[in-house]
């Protein structure tokens, strides 16, 4: 017969917590206590696709009872999920990822409670990540991770200390990934590293369209061309899968047109959202890195990651643990403004176009300002008027050399300080 006490399924994970850290005073002995703060810690895990399931599983298998999921609502089930997000069956196909994988693993483990919101991360305020002891994110997505940093960071009160909520942050790209450990003002931040994440280097617009040779360069022009041309007055949103379908049909009407095989709605996704490849042993891996990181937090049985470790399977196994350092002119949680290198000579609209693909900033629809004046304001429509005939003026006319300007755009609450410096 099967044991029935409730605690036995736990007996072993219980022995870890009764035991002293390395780093546990000498008059301390952990149990009841220790088990006690890991059951009561009430979790947030953003993402449920990939790495998003397997981190479920894993703190729900760690002993964490309190657990809420929050993935967008436009992200249903798809077939080609299937794969490598095992909380999922066909007969699962369309319906919203968190819903579903809270279900599953509230299923299979029982006394766990997981409360699944289905929706972006932009539509809870600071009350609601408030609440949680830590936040786990298993994106793909900078922009979302940027999001939820500068969120997080902003939140820090030093009168409270309940108010510095610990991110674990993991991300997966084929057989590579990697997990950190992030302590919002404390250590470093993603916008610190973000150089790591550069965008992916843009096909030259001549060739999309021109001389399309690959089913991408179709779905680029149905992208950048064809939705201007066609939908200029439509704001494109990537998350709407009506619009993803529209580029879509245009993209596969472009390829029949060259004769180019292979644009698909999967691909079609991939482009547009610049979404990476992902295999199931390696989010098992790095979902593995970041549970053990949220016990380790929760619970105090041991040190944390100090601060980053990097995986890379490609060939063989190779892990490196280091610690990124906190750089002081960080826009979200330095001090000082980033410093960029420009051509003065070059117009203040090419210079808002390089901030999409200048590694260190990675903004899409900028708007600026110095101290004295607006230098292109976007929103509302008849600032962007006004301000409009400063796109064809050089930098060179519009600020000193060392100037500071402060950059906003849509997708972040924060002003990002940039000190532009003429080569």
């Amino acid at each position: 017969m099967p044991s029935l006490d409730p605690t036995a399924r736990w007996k072993y994970l219980y022995s870890v917590l009764s035991k002293s850290g390395p780093y546990s005073d000498e008059d301390w002995v952990p149990g009841p206590e220790t088990i006690s703060a890991l059951e009561s810690s009430k979790i947030l895990v953003i993402g449920a696709g990939g790495l998003g399931c397997e981190i479920l599983k894993n703190l729900a298998l760690s002993g964490f009872k309190d657990i809420h999921v929050i993935d967008m609502g436009k992200y249903t089930i798809d077939i080609s999920n299937l794969n490598r997000q095992f909380l999922f069956r066909q007969t699962d196909i369309g319906k919203p990822k968190a819903e579903v994988a809270a279900a599953f693993v509230e299923k299979r483990v029982k006394g766990v409670n997981i409360t699944p919101y289905v929706g972006k991360i932009q539509d809870k305020d600071e009350d609601y990540y408030m609440q949680f002891k830590l936040i786990v994110c298993g994106l793909d997505s900078i922009e979302a991770r940027r999001w939820i940093n500068s969120t997080l960071i902003s939140m820090v009160d030093p009168e409270n200390p309940e108010s510095l909520k610990p991110l674990i942050d993991g991300g997966t790209e084929g057989f590579k990934g990697q997990a950190r450990v992030i302590l919002p003002t404390l250590s470093s931040c993603i916008e610190c590293q973000l150089d790591m994440h550069a965008p992916r280097p843009a096909v030259p617009l001549c060739t999309i369209a021109t001389i399309p040779r690959q089913p991408q360069h179709c779905i680029e022009w149905a992208h950048q061309i064809a939705w201007q041309e066609k939908r200029k007055d439509d704001a494109f949103d990537s998350d709407d899968m009506e619009h993803i379908s529209w580029v879509y049909n245009a993209a596969l009407e472009r390829a029949n047109q060259f004769h180019i095989h292979g644009v698909t709605f999967q691909m079609t996704q991939g482009v547009v959202k610049n979404i990476i490849p992902a295999i199931a042993s390696t989010n098992a891996v790095i979902a593995a890195a970041t549970t053990s990181e949220a016990l380790k937090i929760a619970t105090s049985c041991n040190p944390y990651l100090e601060n980053y470790m990097m995986y890379a399977g490609e060939e063989g196994v190779y892990t490196y643990t280091f610690e990124a350092e906190k750089k002081p002119d960080c826009p979200v949680c330095g001090s000082l403004a980033r410093k960029i290198t420009v051509d003065p000579n070059m117009t203040l609209e090419e210079f808002i176009e390089s901030l999409g693909e200048r590694a260190e900033a990675q903004l899409k629809k900028p708007s600026m300002r110095t101290e004295e004046r607006t230098l292109y304001q976007r929103f509302p429509p008849q600032l962007e008027e006004q301000t409009r005939g400063n796109l064809k003026l050089k930098l060179k006319e519009l600020v000193e050399n060392g100037q500071e300007i402060a950059v906003s755009d849509p997708a972040y609450t924060i002003d990002f300080r940039f000190q532009l410096i003429f080569k």
